[in-house]
């Protein structure tokens, strides 16, 4: 299983990653979103490195003149609420795929306990596809599986994607074990070393869907 890691190198998309951890700047919700729509846009180039191509001939006002294009489009899924801005920078540049939607949530037993609820999926066919799976936070990767498992109702893509802003040691553990390895990718813009009591990761950068969105009850 591919794993990659970009804060390994140096690129903008550091500073990105730098302000949305940074609880001096996290209150600028539009900032925020921005940011992880960038980091999203980021991502989505390094994977359109991964599809394959074909040669399109186009006329020009001049000639002809021939481009490799996308021979297939992927499908950008979403765990809602937090992953919107994320799968925003992914359309951003994959302007032609199609898209999916999964609910998650945790479902609190008690203050250190809870389980993850699927509770709503919309989703195009995904038979012989290249899936996306988008979640800025992939903390205990809990959440990723279960939407896979659910979008597998819609049929069984020809590769994964998983993409998220920050991942713990421990869910990428968890999604190498889960996740067919021969046909599975996963991309952070960076590896956290362990997750709390509550199961956040740390350092982390808190509670994305609130950054985004404004606190729940």
């Amino acid at each position: 299983m591919k794993i990659v890691d970009f804060s390994k190198q140096n690129t903008i998309l550091n500073q990105y990653l730098a302000e949305i951890r940074d609880v001096n700047i996290q209150g600028d919700r539009l900032r925020f979103r921005r940011n992880i729509e960038r980091i999203g846009e980021i991502m989505a180039y390094e994977i359109s490195r991964e599809l394959p191509y074909r040669p399109l001939q186009i006329q020009t006002p001049l000639a002809l003149a021939t481009e490799n294009v996308p021979a297939e489009q992927p499908v950008i899924a979403t765990i809602l609420r937090a992953g919107l801005p994320l799968h925003q920078g992914f359309t951003n540049f994959f302007d032609h795929a199609e898209n999916a939607f999964v609910s998650a949530y945790r479902k609190y037993i008690d203050e250190d306990n809870f389980d993850i609820h699927i509770e709503y999926i919309a989703s195009p066919r995904l038979e012989g596809k290249t899936l996306i799976l988008v979640d800025p936070m992939l903390a205990t990767g809990g959440s990723m599986e279960l939407a896979y498992k659910a979008l597998l109702t819609k049929g069984e893509p020809a590769h994964i994607h998983i993409a998220s802003v920050i991942a713990s040691d421990q869910a990428v553990a968890h999604v190498q074990q889960v996740f067919p390895a021969d046909k599975t990718s996963v991309w952070c813009a960076t590896i956290d070393p362990e997750l709390n009591a509550h199961s956040y990761i740390v350092p982390g950068l808190g509670d994305a869907g609130d950054l985004c969105y404004g606190e729940k009850e």
